[in-house]
């Protein structure tokens, strides 16, 4: 890069709140040179002075080191601060990983082919026809716009192409006859990694990011509740022995059970053992049995139990059909959706791409929506955040719904969150409107070791 400006300034730091992710700040003449050369680096645009780098093979860090010394090698400064310079002399290695043979090398060549599949994808240079689940991992069949099809096997940092075919048709013949009946359209749900790496790539939120007044010791017992994993697994063993259409389902692994009602479209995940402030429950309803997934809802492990106790009994409480179809968004579903907010005095602003609806007092709960991320073709972004902190020490609970989530449903949760989290109890009734009426769509120098 011939010339850099004098106040030209590069400033490589970890991305706050994804994990592993890394941010360039442009300061100075930021030029289409530098961004050019960040860009061929992996790093990819997030507002006009940062770009950011987010990948699913967990090497941010050393991808950043490689583009700081092509940087420097052209004459543009360059800081990498105190965190991000710790992760990169930082030596690690997946647990359990499978190659156990390989060197660190030989794992990142392994991990950057995985990345490149992944790329492609999302590019739309390889065009994924099919999925499947094979008892262990999941398998694909695609075809890239200039070159082959190909059968690909696992996921994230272990995807491998698994054979070659001349054309769509024979690779997609070769797939259905090894993986029959498990075959499902399209590619698969993306993994919590790829949608970790997605919302990095995403524009922060400024309500997201707003200040938000800390608990204070007046507060109220229900924002000191941690929903505790006993408390989890009870309702989980709860709701199966209440609701007969729903079903047991245990993975080979017995670290998740899965719910799935009578119909095979409304599924909910459990993981047994997942970590404080990790995601615990996840909730999917398809178009059909076999068909693309409609709308979804995660949770951690530190959602209050009875929130999550309306979500499950909501999704019970209703024709299946109509529950998994979802809603269309618009003004009429955004407001029943929110109705009991509404009619509990929440407060209601609106700032930029984001509207919230913020718990009364001092109490730091609230209900947002992202009309951005609603309007975008990436349908695993979350649409409604539902969230509030502890004052016990337990890390900041969160529930997210994409899109299409039913309109009902949001209403329930709202309800729950107007009368637990309101001063006095919510007197209006809940609104009881048909879900029929709601508008519905039709029917992912090393300073010490660690594992990752």
């Amino acid at each position: 890069m011939p010339h850099p400006e004098a106040d030209l300034h590069i400033r490589l730091d970890l991305l706050d709140g994804r994990p592993s992710a890394v941010s360039a700040t442009i300061t100075g003449t930021a030029t289409y040179t530098v961004r050019a050369l960040l860009a061929l680096h992996g790093f990819e645009p997030l507002d006009d002075t940062t770009m950011v780098m987010a990948r699913i093979d967990r090497e941010e860090a050393y991808y950043a080191d490689q583009a700081a010394h092509a940087l420097r090698a052209e004459g543009v400064a360059v800081d990498i601060t105190p965190r991000l310079r710790e992760e990169i002399t930082t030596e690690w290695t997946w647990a359990n990983y499978p190659m156990h043979w390989c060197t660190r090398e030989e794992i990142r060549e392994v991990s950057g082919d995985a990345q490149k599949i992944y790329d492609d994808i999302r590019s739309g240079r390889l065009i994924i026809h099919a999925h499947a689940h094979d008892g262990w991992t999941t398998v694909a069949v695609g075809t890239y716009r200039d070159g082959p099809s190909v059968h690909l096997h696992g996921e994230n940092h272990l995807r491998v192409e698994a054979g070659q075919y001349g054309g769509p048709l024979a690779a997609i013949a070769e797939f259905e006859r090894l993986y029959g009946d498990a075959v499902r359209p399209g590619p698969a749900p993306a993994t919590d990694t790829e949608r970790e790496a997605e919302q990095a790539r995403t524009p922060p939120d400024p309500e997201r990011e707003a200040n938000v007044q800390p608990p204070t010791a007046t507060a109220g017992p229900a924002e000191a509740e941690a929903a505790g994993a006993e408390g989890h697994e009870a309702l989980l063993n709860d709701f199966l022995e209440s609701h007969g259409a729903w079903e047991k389902w245990r993975t080979w692994s017995d670290d998740t059970t899965h719910a799935v009602h009578e119909s095979l479209i409304l599924r909910a995940e459990f993981v047994h053992e997942a970590d404080s402030g990790d995601m615990q429950w996840k909730i999917a309803a398809y178009e059909s049995p076999v068909g693309e997934r409609r709308w979804h809802a995660t949770a951690n492990t530190t959602v209050p139990v009875e929130i999550m106790q309306a979500l499950l009994d909501s999704l019970a409480s209703a024709d299946a059909t109509e529950i998994a179809a979802g809603s269309q968004i618009s003004e009429v579903t955004i407001a029943e959706a929110t109705r009991p907010l509404a009619d509990a005095g929440w407060k209601h602003t609106i700032d930029g791409r984001s509207i919230r609806w913020q718990a009364p007092g001092d109490r730091p709960v609230s209900v947002q929506f992202d009309a951005l991320a609603a309007n975008t073709h990436q349908p695993d972004l979350p649409a409604w955040t539902v969230w509030g902190d502890s004052n016990s020490g337990s890390p900041r609970w969160t529930l997210h719904f994409s899109t299409h989530a039913a309109a009902t449903v949001l209403q329930d949760v709202a309800f729950k969150m107007a009368d637990r989290y309101t001063e006095s109890p919510v007197s209006a009734a809940r609104q009881s409107r048909p879900l029929s009426a709601l508008p519905t769509s039709p029917a992912h120098t090393p300073a010490r070791a660690r594992t990752r």
